[in-house]
């Protein structure tokens, strides 16, 4: 019997090998799409760019969509014996989750919400309970019923009526995000003949339960521009235009105060804001602007008691300082300090409650929330203690209450929602993110923050994770991570999935380079418009630092960023391609000049305060300098794997697919070089939380296929 097993086993371990020999042959006899060149002539300023594959921006064409499926088939051809490793990853990523999860309830207007999820289901189920945790569950939305038949499915904008009988949601079936707003009546289940096509989703209810606001796009640019008004039961060719936002350099948005006094229109640009506000109780009565757009000025409103207070960076307050006003006289001459500006400190949000006000700061790179009582005795702050945590407020729609609630997590610690009692500083954990198998341990794990020196001299943070015992001898695989646009910070943040690369010996990094704001708003300054190079510049002197204080080589660093954070990883293997084994640019921008040149692509008019107007000759220049698209070259490049979605609406699809096609005719070396398109999405991939595990699974066999580590 032992024989026959061992024979048994012997024939599967050959038949596996034949199958892994002929997976390398075919892969070995695989041609790697060409695109077709169609050479187009592109000007300005007197200066002539030859585009070859300019032809790809046309979605409908099927010699397109036709190349699109090439890059895919090759794709999966070229990872044929990947297959097994990638199911293996989704499984061992999807055992981790608990699949029947539900989010911590909030109260609102008399009843508890909650979104759950079920398991084996794509999809959250949005749900509510009157009074009680105790009384019987009201669905509101199941999502997995409502997005039978579709590829793909988005619920968002959900807003329920003041007296709880009502609402309205958005639904994205393409992945656009273009929203069809609906009504549901809640108390009988019927979804109203309503039905507002072309909005961003988001809308508001005013206190008489019978209108709403919402926000609609243009239908080229994709731009929030209109403010409607819309009355329950009616058709909304009916809808009545509030507010048209005429500068296309700006957007608009409407929402309500937490106090529910007001209904509130922002209309803002990267640099200037403007807001409008109406007493919710006359919905048809005019919105006054509450302190004209002055080019340079960003201010944000929260409404208290008589008051507003504005969080602003009025009067050259880089890092924003918090001013207070009457209601009546809502002008900036009238505006008077609450919280002075500080240099070392970034003011980023503030909460209000009866009897407290909650600041949110970030200072050194690290977030802080402080109390404050308004009776102006005995602030303090929260303590944290480590130097690579997250701590946030979340969902706190209750005005008078004691209680804050906020989120704390680190690189290694699952992320918790805590509720904690700003009279009696008690706090109670009210759920901690599970991740199930029994093998986690967050002790087996070490979080450290460094600082590597960019070309100029500015120290920039790296924060890391990896499992205890590292050793500094070079042949560690790194996963650098970075994003540097927007002023986003990029704080740190537990994930689940990310261990079944710690696990096989990954360090994940996060670098913390200019364009974000992690050590202020000069942070952000410093990476952008003339300077953004720094971004580009910051990534590679981090990476630089990573080897020589050999965390790990060239041989074994990786690098990694997303929509704007692919521009970053475009320049980088343009500018240091020899510092990286692998790059992963997921939905990349990297086509910059011809995007920002054309006003009518979605969103590139409101990002000239980000990148430079080119239609400007010296912004012209300076990105045409940085261009990842433009400055591909004849030299080695790392091994890449690139993916987009065809109905992306921020970056098109047609960035990476040009980008990968140039690639494959000048890069001199034969590294990988995939692209990977999903059909059926947009900006953010799949929208099942399982689907989007999938593309997650395909990333991380690509880098531990470099790296030979086989499971």
């Amino acid at each position: 019997m032992k024989n026959k097993a061992l024979l048994s086993g012997l024939c599967v371990i050959f038949a596996l090998s034949i199958i892994k020999i002929n997976a390398q042959q075919m892969s070995e006899n695989i041609k790697a799409p060409l695109a077709k060149i169609i050479p187009t002539v592109l000007e300005k300023h007197g200066d002539t760019r030859v585009d070859n594959y300019f032809w790809l921006n046309k979605r409908e064409n099927p010699e397109v969509i036709d190349y699109l499926n090439h890059e895919n088939s090759y794709y999966e051809a070229m990872t044929a014996d990947t297959k097994g490793f990638q199911k293996e990853l989704y499984e061992e990523m999807k055992s981790r989750i608990k699949e029947d999860d539900e989010s911590v309830p909030y109260l609102y207007n008399g009843y508890y919400y909650i979104t759950r999820f079920e398991t084996g289901k794509d999809y959250p189920i949005y749900s509510r309970k009157k009074g009680s945790l105790t009384a019987a569950e009201e669905i509101l939305f199941n999502c997995n019923d409502l997005a039978k038949g579709h590829s793909y499915f988005q619920l968002g904008g959900l807003s329920v009526s003041p007296d709880n009988k009502f609402a309205s949601f958005g639904v994205d079936i393409v992945g656009r995000r273009i929203y069809a707003i609906q009504i549901k009546n809640l108390e009988t289940g019927e979804i109203l003949s309503d039905k507002i096509e072309n909005t961003t989703g988001s809308s508001v209810w005013a206190n008489d339960n019978k209108t709403i606001f919402y926000t609609k796009q243009d239908e080229v640019t994709l731009r929030s521009d209109k403010v409607f008004k819309h009355k329950l039961n009616t058709n909304s060719d009916q809808d009545v235009l509030v507010f048209f936002e005429k500068d296309d350099t700006f957007n608009v948005s409407v929402g309500k105060e937490k106090s529910k006094k007001y209904i509130v229109i922002g209309s803002g640009s990267t640099l200037t804001t403007e807001y409008r506000i109406l007493n919710s109780d006359t919905p048809d009565a005019e919105f006054k602007v509450f302190q004209p757009r002055v080019r340079g000025l960003e201010y944000s409103i929260s409404h208290f008691g008589d008051s507003f207070y504005i969080l602003t960076n009025k009067d050259k307050a880089t890092n924003f300082k918090l001013m207070k006003t009457p209601e009546s006289a809502t002008a900036k001459a009238n505006w008077v300090d609450v919280i002075a500006h500080r240099d070392d400190v970034l003011l980023e949000d503030i909460e209000i409650f009866r009897n407290y006000l909650v600041v949110e700061e970030r200072s050194n790179g690290l977030n802080h929330i402080r109390i404050m009582p308004w009776s102006g005795e005995g602030e303090y702050y929260l303590p944290f203690g480590s130097e690579t945590y997250n701590a946030y407020t979340t969902t706190n729609v209750d005005f008078d209450t004691d209680i804050l609630r906020y989120s704390y997590q680190s690189l290694a610690t699952p992320s918790s929602v805590i509720d904690f009692n700003m009279k009696t500083k008690e706090k109670e954990v009210k759920k901690e993110q599970q991740v199930l198998g029994g093998k986690f341990d967050k002790n087996n794990y070490t979080e450290e923050r460094v600082w590597a020196t960019a070309t100029d001299g500015t120290k920039v943070p790296i924060s890391m994770v990896y499992k205890k015992g590292l050793k500094k001898d070079a042949n560690n695989p790194v996963l650098l991570y970075a994003y540097g646009s927007y002023g986003v910070t990029m704080d740190t943040y537990f994930s689940s999935t990310r261990l079944s690369i710690l696990d096989r010996g990954f360090v994940f990094a996060i670098a913390h380079i200019r364009g974000g704001e992690d050590l202020g708003r000069q942070w952000y300054e410093d990476g952008k418009l003339l300077k953004k190079k720094n971004t580009f510049t910051d990534f590679i002197d981090c990476s630089k630092y990573l080897i020589q204080e050999k965390y790990t080589s060239p041989e074994h660093l990786y690098a990694e960023g997303g929509s704007a954070g692919g521009l970053l990883m475009g320049a980088v293997v343009n500018m240091a391609p020899e510092l990286y084994h692998g790059v992963i640019a997921q939905v990349p921008f990297v086509d910059v000049i011809t995007t920002m040149l054309d006003d009518t692509i979605p969103l590139t008019t409101g990002e000239y305060d980000e990148w430079g107007n080119p239609n400007e000759k010296k912004y012209y220049k300076y990105m045409l300098s940085y261009s990842p698209y433009d400055n591909v070259k004849a030299q080695k490049y790392p091994n890449m794997y690139v993916s987009t979605g065809l109905h992306d609406s921020q970056v098109q699809y047609w960035e990476p697919a040009k980008w990968v096609a140039k690639l494959r005719t000048l890069k001199t070396n034969d590294t990988t070089l995939y692209l990977n398109t999903n059909m059926d999405a947009g900006h953010g991939g799949a929208s099942g939380r399982f689907e989007a595990l999938k593309e997650l699974a395909k990333e991380y066999s690509f880098l531990l296929d470099l790296e030979k580590i086989k499971n």
